[in-house]
Order: C-alpha cells, then sequence, then structure tokens
C-alpha cells in the first residue's frame, strides 16, 4: 500500500475535526472582551543593595518604599487604578493607570520588585474573574545635584512575566501586558527626583491555537508532498 494512499485517508478523515476546530477558533476571534479591572501590589523583592528595605501598602492600590532622606521628605510611591474595558481579540486596550512620584530614599533602604496584581472581572455573561499577577522592576539612581537627568528614577515593565493565560468556554487566552503605550515599544518610565509621572498600562488578549490546529497544517504539508513526490515516499510496489 502506497504511504500517499494512507495519507490521504488520514487526512481526509483529519479534515472533518479540523474545520470543527478552525470553526470554533473563528468565533474565539470574534469575540469581544468587556468588563472591569482593579489593581493592587503584592510583596515586593528587595534588589542587592537593599539591606533595609522599606514599604507599605501590600494588599492596596498605592506602594511605597524608602525612607526619605531628610525630613519632609516623601518615600518613593506607586499608585495604580483599573479602569472599565472592551476590546476585540489582538486589539491593544488600556487594563489600568499608573501613577510615580520619585522621593529622595537612602539607597539601602529601597526594593527591586513588586508584584502588580490586577484583578479582571469580564462582564456577567463570561462568567470569568481572575487576577493576574505581573512584575515590576524598580531602579533607584544616585543622585546627581549637577544633572537631575541622570538622578531620575525609573519603573520597568518585566516582560519576562507580562504574559497570563486563562480559559473562556473551550478556549484558551492570554492576558498579555505590552507596556506604557499603543504600540507596545514603551516599557519603562521615569519621574525626575521629587516629580510625578503619570502614564497608562496597554494589554491585548490573544487566542492560544489548538494543538489540532498545529498537527493538521503539519499533516497538509506532508501530503502535499506526497502528492508532487509519490515515487520517493512509497513503502513499495506493492498494491
Amino acid at each position: 500500500m502506497k504511504l500517499s494512499f494512507v495519507l490521504a485517508t488520514a487526512i481526509s478523515s483529519f479534515f472533518v475535526s479540523l474545520t470543527t476546530g478552525f470553526s470554533f477558533s473563528g468565533q474565539a476571534q470574534a469575540l469581544t472582551f468587556s468588563g472591569i479591572s482593579s489593581a493592587t501590589w503584592g510583596n515586593p523583592t528587595p534588589g542587592i543593595s537593599d539591606t533595609n528595605p522599606i514599604y507599605t501598602g501590600v494588599g492596596s492600590n498605592t506602594f511605597t518604599w524608602g525612607k526619605a532622606n531628610l525630613p519632609p521628605g516623601l518615600p518613593n510611591k506607586l499608585t495604580s487604578n483599573g479602569t472599565s474595558f472592551s476590546a476585540d481579540i489582538n486589539s491593544v486596550f488600556q487594563i489600568a493607570d499608573l501613577t510615580y512620584f520619585n522621593g529622595k530614599i537612602r539607597t539601602d533602604s529601597g526594593v527591586g520588585f513588586v508584584p502588580l496584581n490586577l484583578n479582571v472581572s469580564f462582564n456577567p455573561s463570561m462568567g470569568t474573574s481572575q487576577v493576574f499577577d505581573f512584575n515590576l522592576r524598580l531602579v533607584n539612581t544616585l543622585n546627581d545635584p549637577k544633572d537631575p537627568e541622570k538622578s531620575a528614577d525609573l519603573v520597568f515593565l518585566d516582560t519576562n512575566l507580562s504574559n497570563r493565560s486563562f480559559t473562556f468556554g473551550s478556549n484558551k487566552y492570554t492576558l498579555e501586558l505590552i507596556g506604557f503605550n499603543l504600540d507596545g515599544r514603551q516599557i519603562s518610565i521615569k519621574a525626575l527626583e521629587e516629580a510625578t509621572t503619570t502614564t497608562a498600562i496597554y494589554a491585548k488578549i490573544k487566542t492560544i491555537p489548538e494543538p489540532a490546529s498545529v498537527l493538521g497544517l503539519s499533516l497538509l504539508g506532508i501530503y502535499l508532498i506526497s502528492r508532487k513526490n509519490p515515487w520517493k515516499i512509497n513503502t513499495g510496489n506493492r498494491e
């Protein structure tokens, strides 16, 4: 029996289920996700030089860290608020905002990382509410009185931890934080000493492809090759 005939038979049967899978995938692509988000801060992680970390606000939407150098100075502060949203699959939308105040603190009293926990409640028809944990890296620079730009501190979105998955119906999706602007190219913000920066946090929802779809494309490639080169993949001359 020829291998090409076996493949043709297998692929013919497989495409019935594959077509159904693509149908469900098409329905998933047409979904619009809407809902509301809220934000809280998790337990921070000190950096190497943060031998005496000081912080407040774990479990709330306002997080402070560091001991102010001179009274009545203020510590660093991050505030995040959620928002309502409505977005199609693969479209960029705002999921929260972020306000960053850069205080003057002692170098040993800071932290290096802090989790941002976004509680996303999708609309009632979807019946889904989930907490997505993301990570922000905090860069506290040494102050240079002669150069305010060098004294600016930064907040980075950790892109290695910016994707989180969830399930709706029979399909799986990822919620991805893309950055602080619409095109996803800005993954950090900065603030001058004792100044405030406010920005939006943007996200995107993507469909996770089903394994059957990937397998179907692989079989299709093998089948097309067998049609072009029937003699190279025959197992023998016997029918």
